[in-house]
């Protein structure tokens, strides 16, 4: 894996191969940074990275400027990883060993983006589950968004909050934001 842009860009990440994760393509991860840019100045805002795996989108922001990170992931060996990285690369992360979806009960915190990147194996009902719960407990500021990385053969688009998505390869991503 390696960081596309930023203070660090081009540096490579070598991740422990015992990580159960599967990490946003550099292609699909450039696609959606792309996005991001034309709305968003990224030392100015606050993300929360769900089931982070190696950390690999927090380290993106964190390279483009963002200083105010959170990293969720129930896996110690991920969160071990993302405070070795992010305290090497001295950036903003803080990385928490949760269950995402407790997290997300718990948490009073307000973000700019909201990034979930669960297992592709999930059922419609998981990936429902975690957008409702960020609405529910109003966790995206005014203009934000909750962008959802999951396989081309899901389909969120009858979800709540649903805006668009966007198709990388095998990759999509779809966005919910506040309705108006």
């Amino acid at each position: 894996m390696r960081i596309i842009s930023g203070k660090n860009k081009g540096k490579h990440l070598i991740a422990p191969a015992k990580l159960p994760v599967r990490p946003t393509t550099d292609f699909a991860k450039e696609a959606l940074f792309n996005i991001l840019n034309n709305n968003y100045y990224f030392d100015e805002i606050s993300v929360l990275d769900l089931f982070s795996g190696t950390g690999n989108i927090s380290y993106e922001f964190a390279s483009r400027g963002c200083q105010s990170i959170v990293s969720v992931d129930n896996h110690s060996g991920c969160i071990q990883f993302i405070t070795k990285i992010a305290k090497e690369l001295e950036y903003f992360i803080t990385p928490l060993k949760s269950d995402v979806y407790n997290y997300l009960k718990k948490t009073n915190q307000k973000f700019d983006i909201i990034f979930a990147d669960p297992p592709y194996e999930f059922t419609q009902e998981k990936f429902s589950e975690i957008v409702g719960l960020v609405f529910e407990r109003e966790l995206l500021n005014e203009e934000g968004v909750l962008i959802v990385e999951h396989s081309k053969q899901t389909d969120l688009e009858e979800v709540p909050n649903f805006s668009f998505s966007k198709k990388y390869g095998g990759n999509m991503f779809s966005f919910f934001e506040l309705e108006n």
